[in-house]
């Protein structure tokens, strides 16, 4: 079984996103489609990732969960890069302790910034932010098959690394993360010891990706403003405004 997970885990793009419903990221999803779930809920991944599952484990292709971003070249979702405009960062750290991979640097009450080569997309540093001051901005490269492969091995040590690191200390303030489950992780981390599982709040992932769409929308609406005036898309962000606020 944990051969078969191996397996899996490394068509999975290690995004650690959360989008397939499983918010501890990639090797749990990985676990369950092992124990039979449906192998098409990895929405980065797109249809490539679909049809690559389906071929190593001898099913039906699926139609992949769809995605709020444009198919490139690749046939995967367009990938996105979260920045931050720093002159509006308040230094509240809720970004870092949101972020998967440790792809975000800064420290209290001072600016952060993004390392982009770094970020996942996964999104999950938007919800958190007090003064809505990250953006999310589409990458324009689309990596060889040795890239992406080599980009997802780098992932998914760094997302190691930061787990096995969490499991040692309880950030405080609120955190946009699951509920770790260390034992399944310790099968796969060399330096992680079985524990309790790491207890943190937990939004939705659809929450998320929608809270994230949301704000992306309100941001152009709010430039396209701030050149000409417009009573209809005036009208559009106020509504979205209110939605974001419920």
């Amino acid at each position: 079984m944990l051969s078969l997970i191996q397996q899996i885990d490394a068509q999975l793009p290690q995004t650690q996103c959360g989008l397939c419903g499983h918010r501890d990221g990639c090797l749990p999803y990985a676990k369950a489609i092992a124990e039979g779930e449906a192998a098409n809920k990895c929405v980065p991944g797109g249809q490539p990732v679909a049809d690559a599952l389906a071929q190593l484990l001898g099913r039906p292709t699926l139609v992949a969960q769809p995605s709020q971003w444009q198919t490139v070249s690749d046939g995967r979702p367009q990938r996105i890069k979260a920045v931050i405009r720093e002159d509006e960062c308040i230094g509240c750290t809720k970004c870092i302790s949101a972020c998967p991979v440790d792809a975000i640097i800064g420290t209290g009450k001072m600016m952060h910034t993004i390392l982009t080569d770094l970020c996942t997309g996964c999104e999950l540093c938007v919800p958190p932010c007090p003064v809505d001051c990250i953006d999310l901005i589409e990458d324009p490269h689309v990596p060889t098959a040795q890239e992406q492969q080599q980009q997802q091995n780098d992932l998914r040590t760094r997302y190691y690394a930061h787990i096995t690191r969490e499991a040692e200390r309880t950030r405080k303030g609120p955190i946009v993360k699951a509920q770790i489950d260390t034992a399944l992780f310790a099968e796969f981390v060399p330096n992680l010891k079985p524990k309790q599982a790491i207890k943190t709040p937990m939004l939705d992932a659809k929450t998320t990706i929608e809270q994230a769409r949301l704000r992306t929308q309100i941001k152009k609406l709010e430039k396209q403003l701030s050149v000409r005036e417009d009573a209809k898309k005036r009208d559009q962000l106020n509504a979205l405004q209110q939605q974001l606020g419920e």
